[in-house]
């Protein structure tokens, strides 16, 4: 609020008083003060679409203003309603000079900080909704003064604390209360059980705990129809015998840990329609009890640890809409009476251990949509009946069901979306008319015993976004038009028996990341269409007849992660770009002769065959035409003709090589007596020269002393008696006590291939990393180098890498807390902040990941390796990407692509994939029995669906939100593929410190 409004409130407040004090009936200032106390609030809010211009402090009255009502009696404001209008702010002072308001409303807007006391200056006020804020602090309490208050909503707001014991002792009349969605702790307050007139209780997604008494004291409410507790800390035992419990209309306790058996009272509403005690810890079996429910329309118990058979009476609960028993221990069979259940929508029975058939009575549940089965002992074949209803969803993989696919119905394939049927026993072939569904995006059918080859109407899919059938017995070729749609993500067609090339037309697969061929009788070549699938990130063709070399144009696909081309007979070069210089022999094992130093076997070229003339293609012809009486001596005559001159040339080539390795040998001979001439004179030249100039038995120069010591003219030999602590891509590092002073330093034993050979660019180079001193770097204190040997000497980081913190924990070792984590995430931006900012050109370090980050004993982060790609002696990209292959996923996508500029950028993206792995637990890419997880893509995916926190590592426990999200969303800028779009690192030192800024702290900054 202004200066001038606070002197115009200042102003208003003392006349008021004054016109108090001379008589209420001398002048009417009764509306000037709702006036004024709108417009003081109006001056501290943000308003920018202009709901509020029709506020204006000229008016004598706002009843005519927009968003405001009136009493018709005493012509004072009696309803404030501001929802969703984009309004932020504070909720400053004002409004309590509304002394005759019941119902404000500021739902929906942007208003922050904390609730004023003042609110419980206004006593009439009967409705006060402030939900789907971003208010935070404790919850105050106000609601002593406001007895008349009988709607409170305070949810999806950022309240935090436990609430105050005596919260309520004065809301007798309070009806509905909800404080969901907030970060509240601690017990539910005592004096909640005084507001005897409640009728809605909703505390749910809190961190709300407690004893099983207080939830026997809600349950004694009786005027309580709806409560919900979901996703809270509660435990125990669900009580009995509370008679309150059965005017329940609505009753939500999922996602906390209670306990124990089902308490068999909640079979005795009869008014009950929602029930949802899912993801729990209840236990035994299904109350009989239950079938009393004949209102019950939500009925969900999934993921506790339910025993006992399928209920037999579920056909009693005739008006359920929704079943969801999935992921308990539930035995038997499906109870045909699941048949009567005609209003049925919603079923799932995933992930238990039923058996037998799936009842022919359920194709009775006509208004089904989506139906899943998954995960049980299920057989028998699939009711020919259940395929003509308009399903949404069918999911009866993972059990053993046989015979074959119902063809369905027209009905079927308009609306259904998700079809899979993965691992079961089914045979015969694929409908065609499943190709016709137009919304179809997930079709899973991997794993049976299908046959036949796939239906050319595969082509007229218009949404399909996951193609799997993998592991049947399918043959015939590849569908040209299997892309038409140009929608599909995954493609997975290995384990059957296809056969023919693969299409030109894989290339319009514009969408795909994940295309597996294996394990089929594909021949042909590789097609160089493939290069245009930009968003390939799986490339798996192993065990086929593929032929010739892999097109090089697969060197420019950015974003290919792995590349499997086993087994098959391919020859030639791999493409110099992208991940191939990077695979492993595994990935290329088992072929023809592809050429790779890693490969055994030989390394065969498609050499151009040489140029044969036809001799008939000039003379001796007339109008084009070959002679029609030809002997066929001519004909051989001119065929050793060529033979003699293939022969010729042959032995001429054979004649100049041999020549030229004669030449070169005695090259040779003349240069190696040179060169032991030269070695004579410089061992002379050693021998009687200074130690500290001997290069042979080399020197330890340390940078942080005014001498440089001499070292043991063996350094082998300290190095075998070393504790060895990792390796790298540049080498191996060792632990060990230098000199007399024993000081503990880490020694990195360089690898010599392609690193610098002279002295002086060694010395210059290593120099330059030596003066990036930092908190948060690991400090290089000095070097050793001969010809034959290169060491850098560094401090050593007690703690390990977080590498071992992260991913090699012993299940004796805590693992790290949130708060540790946001300290290395800080720590390492501050290191490579200093690299980036402090030097010109930057210091790269081009090999961001947690083996790289160390940890002292207070778990600060030390960045170590920064800057060795400047003891390269060529910096080559592709040289760089192959010495990173241990890095899968950090490695920024320009570093493969010769097209891209690359500069610091490349250690933001690797930061940002580092912070993901932070915060997730889990590593960049990850290979499941079904699927690889891209924890980049995958967060991204989450986040777009508002379920970001479900990829939160659970094993650091409580971490606050307000913090995890925007680490998530600034790795996810961080890994941009544009690198321009990627804040520099000085940039995200600025955005970590903000988010480590406590909340209260936070909003004074902003």
């Amino acid at each position: 609020m202004g200066f001038s409004h606070l002197l115009l409130y200042f102003l208003v407040s003392s006349v008021a008083s004054l016109r108090g004090c001379m008589g209420s009936d001398r002048v009417p200032i009764q509306i000037n003060d709702d006036v004024l106390g709108l417009i003081v609030f109006k001056s501290g809010l943000s308003d920018p679409s202009s709901y509020l211009s029709s506020w204006s402090e000229d008016d004598d009255s706002p009843c005519s203003w927009k968003f405001i009502e009136c009493s018709p009696v005493s012509g004072r404001v009696s309803r404030v309603s501001l929802d969703g209008l984009g309004l932020s702010g504070r909720l400053g002072r004002g409004l309590q000079k509304l002394q005759h308001v019941k119902t404000l409303s500021l739902s929906r807007n942007n208003f922050s900080g904390e609730v004023s006391l003042e609110f419980g200056l206004i006593p009439s006020l009967e409705s006060l909704n402030l939900s789907h804020n971003s208010l935070s602090g404790l919850i105050p309490s106000f609601l002593d003064n406001m007895s008349s208050i009988k709607f409170l909503d305070l949810s999806e707001n950022s309240f935090s604390g436990p609430l105050p014991d005596d919260l309520f002792r004065n809301s007798s009349s309070l009806r509905y209360l909800s404080l969901a969605g907030n970060l509240l702790e601690g017990p539910i307050p005592s004096s909640l059980l005084s507001c005897s007139s409640l009728n809605t209780l909703n505390l749910s997604s809190n961190h709300f705990s407690g004893d099983p008494d207080f939830v026997t004291g809600i349950w004694s409410l009786e005027r309580l129809r709806k409560l919900d507790l979901s996703h809270n800390e509660f435990s125990g035992s669900v009580p009995h015998g509370v008679s309150a419990i059965h005017n329940f209309k609505d009753l939500q306790l999922q996602g906390n840990r209670f306990s124990g058996p089902l308490p068999v009272d909640i079979g005795l509403c009869p008014h009950l329609n929602r029930l949802d005690l899912s993801s729990n810890l209840f236990s035994e079996a299904l109350p009989e009890s239950l079938q009393r429910l004949s209102s019950l329309n939500y009925f969900s118990l999934s993921n506790n640890m339910l025993t006992g058979e399928f209920p037999r009476w579920i056909g009693s609960l005739s008006n359920l809409e929704y079943l969801d028993l999935s992921s308990n221990a539930l035995t038997g069979s499906i109870s045909s009476s699941i048949g009567e259940l005609k209003s049925l929508r919603y079923l799932s029975l995933s992930n238990n251990k039923l058996l037998g058939n799936i009842p022919t009575s359920i194709v009775s549940c006509t208004m089904l949509s989506v139906i899943r089965l998954r995960g049980n002992s299920l057989n028998g074949s699939i009711p020919e009946g259940l395929f003509n209803l308009g399903m949404e969803e069918v999911d009866f993989s993972h059990n053993g069901l046989i015979g074959s696919i119902p063809s369905g119905s027209s009905t079927l394939y308009t609306s259904l979306h998700t079809l899979d049927l993965s691992r079961n026993n089914l045979t015969g072939h694929i409908p065609a008319e499943m190709g016709l569904s137009s919304d179809l995006r997930s079709l899973n059918l991997s794993w049976n015993n299908l046959e036949s080859g796939m239906p050319p109407e595969f082509g007229y899919f218009q949404n399909l976004t996951v193609l799997d059938v993998r592991s049947n017995a399918l043959d015939g070729s590849i569908p040209a038009d299997i892309c038409e749609s140009g929608s599909l993500n995954i493609l997975q067609l290995d384990g059957n028996s296809l056969v023919g090339r693969i299409p030109e037309e894989i290339g319009n697969c514009s969408s795909l990341y994940l295309l597996s061929l294996s394990q089929n009788n594909l021949s042909g070549s590789i097609p160089k269409s493939i290069s245009r699938l930009d968003k390939l990130k799986i490339l798996k063709l192993e065990l086929n007849e593929l032929t010739g070399e892999v097109p090089q144009e697969l060197g420019k696909l950015e974003n290919l992660l792995a590349v499997n081309i086993s087994y098959n007979k391919l020859i030639g070069r791999l493409p110099v770009g992208g991940i191939f210089p990077s695979l492993d022999q595994s990935a290329l094992q088992g072929n023809l002769g592809i050429c790779s130093p890693l490969l055994k076997g030989p390394c065969k070229m498609n050499v151009p065959k040489p140029i044969v003339l036809d001799p008939y293609a000039y003379g001796n012809q007339e109008d084009g035409q070959k002679p029609r009486h030809v002997s066929p001596r001519p004909a051989r005559f001119h065929h050793h003709m060529f033979l003699s001159v293939s022969v010729i040339i042959a032995i001429s080539a054979t004649i100049f090589i041999v020549f030229g390795v004669i030449l070169i040998s005695l090259l040779n001979v003349s240069v190696r007596k040179r060169l032991a001439f030269v070695d004579h004179a410089l061992e002379s030249m050693c021998s009687s020269s200074s130690r500290s100039g001997n290069l042979v038995t080399g020197k330890l120069v340390l940078f942080d002393s005014k001498s440089s010591p001499d070292w043991i003219n063996i350094p082998e030999s300290l190095l075998d008696k070393a504790a060895e602590i990792g390796q790298g891509v540049f080498g191996t590092v060792y632990k060990v006590s230098l000199g007399s002073e024993a000081r503990t330093v880490a020694i990195k034993k360089l690898i010599t291939s392609n690193i610098i050979q002279y002295p002086e660019d060694f010395d210059r180079e290593v120099r330059v990393l030596g003066k990036a001193r930092h908190p948060n770097l690991l400090s290089l204190k000095g070097y050793y180098w001969t010809p034959q040997l290169q060491l850098l000497v560094s401090e050593y980081a007690p703690n390990g890498s977080l590498q071992s913190k992260l991913h090699e924990r012993l299940t004796s070792t805590p693992p790290l807390s949130w708060a540790n984590r946001l300290k290395i995430v800080l720590g390492t931006a501050k290191g490579l902040a200093h690299l980036h900012h402090s030097f010109r050109p930057p210091i790269i370090h081009y090999n961001i990941k947690p083996s790289n980050i160390l940890l002292d004993e207070n778990f600060n982060p030390k960045v170590s390796d920064f800057g060795l790609a400047r003891l390269l002696a060529k910096m080559d990209r592709h040289v760089m990407s192959s010495r990173f292959q241990s890095a899968l996923g950090y490695v920024a996508p320009e570093l493969a692509c010769q097209s891209l500029k690359v500069n610091e950028k490349c250690d933001i993206y690797g930061f940002g994939v580092l912070m993901l792995e932070l915060v997730t637990g889990r590593r960049p890419v990850e290979y499941g029995e079904d699927n690889v997880v891209i924890q980049n893509d995958h967060v991204r995916v989450l986040l777009e669906q508002g379920n970001a926190l479900d990829c939160v590592d659970p094993s650091m426990g409580d971490y606050p939100e307000d913090e995890v999200m925007p680490v998530l969303k600034l790795a996810l800028v961080c890994t941009s593929q544009i690198p321009s779009s990627r804040p520099s690192m000085a940039e995200v030192v600025q955005i970590l410190q903000v988010i480590k800024t406590p909340v209260p702290q936070r909003m004074e900054i902003f």
